[in-house]
């Protein structure tokens, strides 16, 4: 009987039938190509299940499946096969639930695969042992371009808004009405004009929940006051991509420092790869971040095409620079994330901003 399913979890179970069945994966560039001189043999990928854990070891011809009540082989072109036929069933379907194609439930079955996105508590999809069995465990997240939402690499809702102080004049409170139901809900930039028309200044204030605040100062100290700048220039100017806000940021310059540090230390470009590496391995806004080594070592990335290609923390730079041009600033929802208007605190009106970071689609 035929299932349907996201075009997340499909792109998920893609990927890692592909990686069994080519038994290898390449390494990807920073502008998300493969890295032809850099191919990176598999051994066994591991999985994890409602009842288990599930070992899938490449063999020459076939994958040997083992777990706790499993000891199996199959034909290694069977998962290429099924993996051909997911990617076309992905491809075909216009929306974002995917019925599943003929033969794909039977052969599900057959691999001992009944979860479609894996059971695990450390946030990886599936671990992988390069080279040979005896490799230590690498665990990755799957990022599909395929369709579909993308999991985003940072969704806070609410805990990652940024305080602005509302300075300049002082508002009656008919005024504050009357910016507040400027345009339509998520009308953020129309209210933020309307604020300066009218003689107002947003002034930065300070990051709104306190663990973000501290889970940002251990990148930099003055991390929040950065990002909440790039934040505006997102809603004021229309600029998306990171790698561009970040060269808005040079211009402007909000941290204060000198020339010498922005243009030939990389400051700035520095500091955002630093953030979208901890965001990569597993930073939260809400959890408590103290830089320690998550289980999340680097991601399968699955290209328009469908190709996987491999990122992870051993190669640091090419994982740092494929996040920072591969990434955009994303509105989230006004009223689901508790920003976008003018509200009173303590006798002060401060306006928030919200941020969200996703992978670009294209």
């Amino acid at each position: 009987m035929a299932f349907e399913a996201t075009k997340r979890e499909w792109g998920e179970l893609y990927a890692f039938f592909r990686i069994l069945a080519d038994g290898k994966v390449y390494a990807g560039t920073p502008e998300a190509k493969r890295n032809e001189a850099h191919v990176i043999p598999v051994a066994m990928v591991q999985r994890e299940e409602h009842d288990g854990t599930r070992q899938y070891i490449v063999e020459k011809e076939s994958i040997r499946i083992k777990g706790e009540n499993i000891d199996k082989q199959i034909p290694r072109e069977d998962f290429d096969t099924v993996a051909e036929i997911i990617l076309q069933a992905i491809k075909n379907t216009s929306g974002n639930d995917v019925t599943s194609p003929d033969g794909v439930e039977e052969f599900l079955d057959e691999v001992a695969i009944f979860d479609l996105e894996s059971q695990t508590e450390d946030r990886t999809d599936f671990s992988v042992a390069f080279y040979s069995l005896e490799a230590p465990l690498t665990g990755f997240c799957v990022r599909s371009r395929l369709g579909g939402r993308m999991m985003p690499l940072l969704d806070g809702g609410r805990s990652a808004n940024f305080k602005f102080e509302q300075t300049g004049v002082k508002f009656a409170v008919p005024t504050i009405n009357k910016i507040n139901a400027e345009g339509e809900e998520d009308d953020v930039t129309g209210r933020m004009l309307m604020i300066e028309r009218l003689g107002g200044i947003l002034k930065y204030n300070d990051v709104a929940d306190k663990i973000f605040r501290s889970n940002l100062s251990m990148i930099d100290l003055h991390a929040g006051r950065m990002l909440a700048e790039m934040v505006r220039i997102m809603w004021l100017d229309g600029i998306t991509k990171v790698s561009e806000l970040t060269e808005e940021i040079k211009k402007l310059n909000p941290l204060k420092i000198k020339d010498e540090l922005i243009n030939k230390h990389g400051y700035y470009e520095y500091k955002v790869k630093e953030l979208l590496l901890a965001l990569a391995a597993g930073m939260r806004p809400a959890k408590m971040y103290n830089g320690t080594e998550s289980a999340i070592s680097g991601f399968m990335f699955v290209t328009a095409e469908g190709e996987v290609l491999c990122y992870q923390k051993a190669f640091r730079q090419t994982f740092a620079d494929f996040l920072y041009y591969n990434t955009r600033f994303e509105k989230g929802s006004t009223e689901k994330d508790k920003y976008g208007f003018l509200e009173r605190e303590n006798g002060v009106y401060y306006f928030k901003l919200n941020l969200k970071i996703g992978i670009v689609k294209r």
